[in-house]
């Protein structure tokens, strides 16, 4: 082997393996510190196209998540608020029934009339507050809901209509006087009631629709969230194992460097 003080080739190799060393021990410490296998395009570059396509998805499908969430509290107000217009009616039809018998005296039936007008003025009440981010689906005015149902942008959205229970209440007509204006009110406290559960069958259903969907959604972004961990998750107690090993072959290398750096020095023994 030959000798010499301007080459050590010993020494030479063994920094490049120290090196070589090194750069992996970097790369596992930033596997455990981030927690993945695949941080950036560098350490795989299709992997983590993959992934973000996929964390790009996960993103609209929040989009999604937040649209039906809207939509299904402002559906939900309109059920809470339909649900007592419908009991309301049914407490001013026992009123207007009661008011129809014609022996009853008439003050008996000015007290019910009046008992009948407060609750017609409830439900207006009820009607016009059931709001919810500015849409009200029983006012009959142009408010509605829509609601994406998926990422894709050109599939039709999730639509409930305004169901219009104003009209319902304005169809009832005056305030009975008598036992025949109170028997007319009963009739018309029937069709109206009958308007009121059709169209709240139509907002359950939306509502229900609506829920499916949100869940379809939630489980679809976990199983996205998944994928995306086994393509770019790193293997912890893999890395741990690996991070221990090159510890202990970084010391050996340094050990190695210092041995090999020391080798030329044999060379001044011989002019002795």
């Amino acid at each position: 082997m030959t000798l010499s003080v301007n080459t050590n080739l010993g020494a030479m190799a063994a920094l490049q393996n120290l090196n070589a060393t090194q750069k992996e021990l970097t790369t596992t410490q930033n596997r455990i510190n981030t927690g993945l296998n695949v941080s950036s395009t560098k350490d795989d570059s299709a992997k983590y196209t993959v992934a973000q396509t996929l964390r790009g998805d996960l993103g609209s499908l929040s989009a999604v998540s937040s649209s039906l969430s809207t939509a299904k509290s402002t559906t939900d107000v309109a059920i809470a608020g339909g649900e007592q217009v419908s009991d309301l009616l049914n407490q001013m039809k026992a009123k207007a029934i009661e008011a129809s018998d014609a022996g009853i005296s008439a003050d008996s039936r000015s007290a019910l009339s009046q008992d009948f007008d407060a609750l017609k003025s409830q439900i207006g009440t009820i009607i016009s507050s059931s709001t919810f981010n500015g849409v009200n689906l029983l006012d009959g005015g142009t408010g509605a809901v829509s609601a994406l149902q998926s990422t894709d942008t050109n599939q039709a959205p999730l639509a409930v209509a305004n169901q219009d229970f104003a009209t319902d209440i304005t169809n009832l007509g005056a305030t009975f006087t008598d036992a025949a204006t109170a028997k007319t009110m009963v009739a018309n406290l029937e069709t109206a009631s009958k308007s009121v559960l059709g169209k709240l069958s139509t907002l359950g259903s939306a509502s229900r629709q609506i829920d499916g969907q949100s869940t379809f959604v939630s489980k679809l972004s976990d199983a996205i969230t998944a994928g995306v961990g086994n393509i770019v998750d790193a293997d912890l107690a893999k890395e741990s194992a690996k991070l221990q090993a090159l510890q202990v072959k970084q010391q050996l290398g340094v050990q190695a460097l210092s041995i090999a750096n020391q080798a030329p020095q044999t060379i001044t023994s011989l002019f002795r």
